[in-house]
């Protein structure tokens, strides 16, 4: 199988013997595959089943910032086209390829039913990283890449078709 780019140049090429503006129909492509990209990006972030964090915690703040820290919007220069699927979070990339858990003392930090929650008062505290060594990555970055691929593909393909009809 043939990689991205040779796969892209091909079609681009389709395209430029066809008479259509590439870099128009490039922008047009990568905006909306970086808007795809950015959706699935965040769908795959935790905490993605639905459930709610306990008292004092926040939740899906990372998530949320996969759109406000990407840029959509295409930028051209020369030949080339660029988007950004970013996620500015400073721990984003703990969660995305995973890492080592060390058991320490968490202070402030109690369970209340199923829910990890702050006290309020700063009270209380427990141990972590007593169960697991390591945290899986959860990989919504590659997700989001490889849906970034797709919808290029998808897309130029049906360019090249419309333009050779």
């Amino acid at each position: 199988m043939s990689s991205f780019g040779s796969q892209m140049r091909k079609r681009l090429d389709e395209l430029r013997r066809a008479g259509e503006n590439v870099p128009k129909i490039m922008a047009e492509v990568a905006e909306g595959a970086t808007i795809e990209a950015v959706r699935v990006a965040a769908e795959k972030t935790p905490p993605n089943d639905g459930t709610l964090a306990g008292t004092n915690m926040r939740s899906g703040q990372m998530a949320q910032h996969w759109a406000t820290d990407s840029v959509t919007t295409p930028v051209v220069t020369g030949g080339s086209v660029r988007t950004e699927l970013n996620n500015n979070m400073q721990y984003a990339s703990y969660v995305n390829d995973g890492h080592r858990v060390d058991k320490h003392f968490v202070p402030g930090l109690i369970i209340n039913g199923n829910l990890l929650e702050r006290s309020p008062d700063g009270s209380g505290g427990i141990m972590v990283g007593t169960k697991t060594s390591y945290a899986q990555g959860k990989y919504m970055k590659e997700a989001g890449i490889g849906r970034y691929r797709d919808v290029v593909r998808t897309e130029l393909e049906k360019r090249v078709e419309e333009a050779f009809k």
